[in-house]
């Protein structure tokens, strides 16, 4: 068993611009301490720290995913529909394995595609503007983070997606819309929710559509993982995975935030499986392969997505944070690969063995 308080010695921390100079970085319990006196020193060999890895866009199907994104040095994941609540609930705060935050369950209507799922849940079907509040007001009351909103067509129409984006805010959450093609990224945008997941594979938004999305501060996560799976699994001529690709490249130019999300799952019959943990670690180098570079791609899997989704314990290294950490054997700012050379992992001071690949 780990002592409760150790100093990482001769270690490089990522403060979110470069890699600085050999320090230390004290884990104090469940925090980052501020002093080494009495701490059980731990030589690092001038390896490089992180705040641990954050998924924005994961499904949750038990422990074993934690279990399975933490080795992989994801020490946050943000759920995007896990039921039953039951599962959900049996899933948060637990020590030593990765902290979850979720949207309970993502509104659709009937008719949809997701509806026709099976096993979708009944009570995400919103069927009209005047039923938002109530889906809204459910989803609160089960713990939701966030509200989800999916934006298909067939799906809910713009005035049902206004109203639960409205809905969603007026309480003080965030309205995160799924959408994967610039109809639906018009639909979400004329919503004006807060975020986007997944990249559009049909085109590329025009440059004054991008402009908007920047100057409403919309904040996207192309789940670019998932959205190679898609065009393999489904090919079209209307779809074609250089759109997502460009499309990430255009948002970032823009200055559009871009935060890391794979859409991990592992559900019976989901119809495009993610693997949990190995695919963050995917993302940032489809994310560098899109025109990132590696430090704004190290960023959007650490302090962006803690920034933007108010996690304002996490996703920095310094004394009063969450001890959520990686230690790395190589320089990810010079080959985002390195991301994979993990050396040790610690969530919430609990140290992790880390994968093998």
């Amino acid at each position: 068993m780990m002592p409760s308080k150790i100093a990482l010695i001769n270690v490089r921390v990522f403060d979110g611009a470069k890699f600085c100079e050999p320090g230390t970085v004290v884990i104090d319990g469940e925090l980052i301490g501020s002093s080494a006196e009495g701490a059980q020193l731990i030589d690092c060999h001038e390896n490089f720290l992180l705040p641990g890895f954050i998924d924005a866009h994961v499904h949750l199907a038990g422990e074993h995913n934690l279990q399975q994104l933490a080795s992989f040095g994801i020490t946050t994941a943000l759920d995007m529909t896990t039921r039953p609540q039951s599962l959900l609930d049996s899933l948060r705060s637990k020590k030593g394995v990765t902290d979850i935050r979720s949207a309970g369950i993502g509104a659709t209507s009937p008719g949809s595609k997701h509806s026709q799922f099976p096993l979708w849940p009944r009570e995400s079907l919103v069927s009209n503007p005047t039923d938002a509040e109530r889906f809204v007001k459910d989803r609160i009351a089960e713990g939701a983070d966030y509200i989800k909103i999916i934006i298909d067509i067939p799906g809910p129409d713009q005035a049902t997606v206004n109203a639960l984006v409205s809905a969603a805010q007026s309480h003080g959450k965030l309205a995160v819309a799924h959408a994967v093609s610039t109809a639906t990224y018009a639909m979400a945008q004329e919503a004006k929710v807060d975020m986007i997941t997944h990249a559009p594979v049909d085109a590329v938004p025009s440059a004054a559509f991008i402009t908007r999305m920047a100057a409403d501060g919309t904040v996207v996560i192309p789940t670019l993982t998932m959205m190679e799976r898609v065009i393999i699994g489904t090919p079209g001529p209307n779809r074609d995975y250089k759109h997502a690709r460009a499309s990430v490249n255009a948002f970032h130019k823009a200055g559009i935030p871009i935060l890391a999300g794979t859409d991990a799952n592992s559900m019976p019959l989901a119809p495009f499986p993610v693997p949990h943990g190995e695919s963050l670690h995917r993302e940032m180098e489809l994310l560098v392969e899109a025109g990132m570079n590696t430090v704004d791609v190290l960023r959007a899997a650490t302090g962006l997505p803690a920034k933007y989704f108010g996690l304002g314990d996490r996703g920095d290294v310094r004394p009063g944070m969450r001890a959520d950490l990686v230690l790395l054997g190589e320089d990810p700012l010079s080959d985002i690969r390195a991301t994979r050379c993990l050396r040790r992992v610690w969530c919430r001071g609990v140290e992790v063995r880390p994968a093998s690949w």
